[in-house]
């Protein structure tokens, strides 16, 4: 990258008046070089980006970045590109502040009511979770699981047809369900390749360091730190025993397909409705010059006990529509 463009980037996000930049003036073809230059700097796996998928998209983001009049424009485009991505965890969106103030308030935004309801059908709880992300939905987990145990649900159905992932509820969703600690999966950084040729294995989850917490912020610091990183989750109290079952669908995504397999894994529910995308990275936002900000995937995942999921996905241990799911298992024998 030359040095006009590295001071381009640390200008954008040091101004003190971001907003000012946000798609007036803006250089695409200027931001498509630090779009690509950014990716290649921070991707979990450099080999992956010698693959002629992601030069072909490198090039017609280079395209997109001549071509655009537009920043709503550019950031439509971008994301069409991706959507068809060789990997997930890669997008471009506005900004309105630097990527340090959008992370210093992360761990305690809130998600809002609809994150989290819990409904019941008779004796069996519906608790359905519409993302992994928020202070909120962390407490509203908690809660749920308290009134499931105090009124002695019959049976959990834990509804994820509708979740797209985010962080780190997760943790409650899992641990109000196991009776002693357990590592979900691995994740795995650059350091891990720049050191071995082939992915990590069973025989290397051992060396793992264990990670616990709901912070997005100290995640995201400690898990570059090391090559591999055990994402830990300990039993909680109030604890339910009796039967789960997970909805899923093409929608439940990343963190949602974690808690998913984490679940299914120690045979702990059993997953009814379609199998998920496969979209299971740990990412991070990135300011580009123009007033952007650009995910990238900085860390791939592997479970414990089935491998790699990006690509892969949960495959439900009933396979029916996600519009039947509830159905099926409001009306399983458990």
């Amino acid at each position: 990258m030359n040095r006009r463009l590295l001071l381009t980037i640390a200008l954008a996000a040091t101004s003190g008046h971001w907003c000012d930049v946000l798609g007036q003036n803006t250089d695409f073809r200027q931001a498509t070089e630090a779009i690509n230059a950014t990716i290649r700097a921070n991707h979990y796996h450099r080999a992956e980006l010698d693959s002629e998928a992601y030069r072909l998209i490198e090039k017609d983001v280079i395209a997109l970045g001549e071509r655009t009049a537009s920043a709503e424009e550019f950031v439509e485009g971008f994301n069409r590109l991706w959507r068809k991505g060789p990997f997930s965890h890669v997008s471009l969106r506005k900004a309105e502040e630097p990527v340090a103030a959008r992370y210093a308030r992360l761990d305690t935004e809130i998600a809002g009511p609809d994150a989290v309801t819990l409904t019941w059908q008779g004796t069996a709880a519906i608790l359905t979770v519409n993302t992994m992300s928020g202070a909120d939905t962390i407490a509203a987990i908690d809660t749920a699981y308290e009134q499931i145990v105090a009124r002695k649900a019959a049976k959990l159905i834990i509804d994820l047809r509708r979740n797209g992932g985010g962080a780190f509820a997760v943790v409650p969703l899992v641990g109000h369900l196991i009776d002693k600690p357990i590592d979900a999966g691995v994740f795995v950084v650059g350091s891990w390749y720049a050191d071995h040729r082939a992915p990590p294995g069973p025989a290397d989850f051992a060396s793992a360091k264990p990670w616990r917490g709901y912070s997005v912020r100290a995640f995201q610091a400690d898990v570059l730190t090391r090559p591999l990183t055990s994402y830990r989750i300990d039993p909680l109290q109030p604890a339910f025993r009796g039967p789960v079952l997970v909805l899923t669908s093409a929608r439940s995504l990343s963190a949602a397909e974690i808690a998913a397999d984490a679940l299914q894994a120690r045979g702990r529910a059993r997953i009814i409705g379609e199998k998920t995308p496969g979209a299971v990275l740990s990412s991070r936002l990135f300011d580009i010059p123009g007033g952007f900000h650009l995910r990238v995937p900085i860390a791939d995942y592997y479970s414990i006990k089935n491998g790699r999921l990006e690509g892969f996905g949960v495959t439900p241990d009933v396979a029916v529509s996600a519009a039947q799911a509830l159905d099926v298992a409001l009306s399983a024998n458990d």
